[in-house]
């Protein structure tokens, strides 16, 4: 049975970060897992994800870990030397 929600029911959906995160861990884990002792060939960067490619063929697409690097200001880095 497919059940069809309207646009205001899925925007009052929460999700928590901290769930989200150990969700993507614990699956990213799984993957490195299944890849011991296979040699990678290829990984590639993209915009949402980063794909890697095994000897056989296989790529493995990891979500969730691409964060991203903020410069210090001129404040802070004064304050460090």
């Amino acid at each position: 049975m497919i059940v069809k929600r309207d646009e205001a029911e899925l925007g009052s959906i929460e999700i928590d970060p901290e769930s989200l995160r150990a969700a993507e861990f614990m699956q990213a884990q799984m993957i490195l897992d299944s890849m011991v002792g296979k040699t990678i060939v290829r990984a590639e960067i993209e915009d949402t994800r980063i794909a890697v490619t095994t000897d056989d063929g296989i790529t493995f697409f990891f979500y969730g870990f691409m964060g991203e690097h903020l410069e210090p200001s001129g404040d802070e880095s004064a304050d460090e030397g």
